[in-house]
């Protein structure tokens, strides 16, 4: 089941419109969804969890579509889910959430539930607080045990919601090496505002605005999209779209260079800041 075929999903809450006719494919490997808080990433990942349904359009799971419930059943039990805001028990501890899911995801047989249970604890790095209660966990300790439920049962599609926020840098090149592990064979989709997970993690970026895909490729064509209009120099030049001192003291910049402008390579970041064409605060740049 590691393909997901997102087609024409559209979706509302009352009066305002939160996709419109999105389309995507996911294949195995790690797809980025990128895109600023309240684009439409956590809805779209909801409907694609089986969550939420659409208003209009289809999700099909390799050929599986959720329009019966034995589909839906058949489709929950090989998919993996960490939403944005986990539904905690906040007197469980670790381990008995994630046991409580794996009873959920009908992993009858204890002993083998157990090992499972553990396995997953481990692979997240929280073996030392398996048994403390999650209300007494830090923030990254319970995105990192919302992300154990989710590897359980080793799923072929596991959709991740920020899994990142909260994670301290070691923490995030643990989560890297950790989505790293399975290579190809699983579909992954990592939802994210931080262009540095995709760069460091994905193979596919789909970068989504207002509801609808602006990007659709791999992250290299997404950097290439600002080749020659990303430039530095000693001072801010009032013609570009985003001005700001990198690390070496000096201005980048991105948008329309000036005639002699020092060029430089572009990266995922440039080209994702151009696409969106936002200004220094954040708004739509005109």
């Amino acid at each position: 089941m590691a393909m997901v075929d997102v087609d024409a999903v559209s979706k509302r809450f009352g009066r305002t419109p939160v996709l419109d006719a999105v389309s995507m494919r996911v294949g195995p490997g790690v797809t980025g969804m990128l895109g600023p808080n309240g684009a439409g990433k956590t809805t779209l990942l909801r409907i694609m969890a089986t969550v939420l349904a659409p208003d209009s359009g289809t999700v099909r799971f390799g050929d599986r579509s959720p329009t019966s419930a034995d589909a839906l059943h058949a489709i929950r039990r090989d998919l993996g889910y960490a939403p944005q805001e986990p539904g905690f028990y906040p007197d469980f501890t670790v381990f008995e959430f994630i046991d409580y899911v794996a009873i959920l995801k009908e992993l009858d047989d204890r002993r083998a539930r157990h090992d499972e249970v553990r396995r997953v604890i481990g692979l997240v790095g929280l073996d030392e607080v398996a048994h403390r209660p999650i209300r007494k966990l830090s923030g990254g300790m319970r995105r990192r045990t919302a992300v154990a439920q989710a590897l359980l049962g080793s799923p072929s599609v596991l959709l991740l919601d920020e899994p990142t926020a909260g994670l301290d840098p070691e923490q995030r090149l643990r989560f890297r090496s950790l989505l790293s592990e399975r290579g190809d064979d699983r579909a992954v989709v990592l939802a994210t505002h931080q262009t540095e997970d995709v760069t460091a993690l994905c193979q596919h970026v789909v970068v989504i605005d207002h509801g609808s895909v602006r990007f659709d490729g791999s992250p290299p064509a997404l950097a290439e999209a600002a080749r020659g209009r990303v430039w530095v120099s000693d001072g801010p030049e009032p013609g570009a779209v985003l001005t700001w001192i990198d690390g070496t003291g000096r201005h980048r910049h991105i948008g329309d260079p000036p005639s002699g402008a020092t060029l430089v390579d572009p990266t995922l970041e440039d080209g994702y800041l151009l696409l969106m064409g936002r200004d220094s605060r954040g708004e739509r740049a005109a």
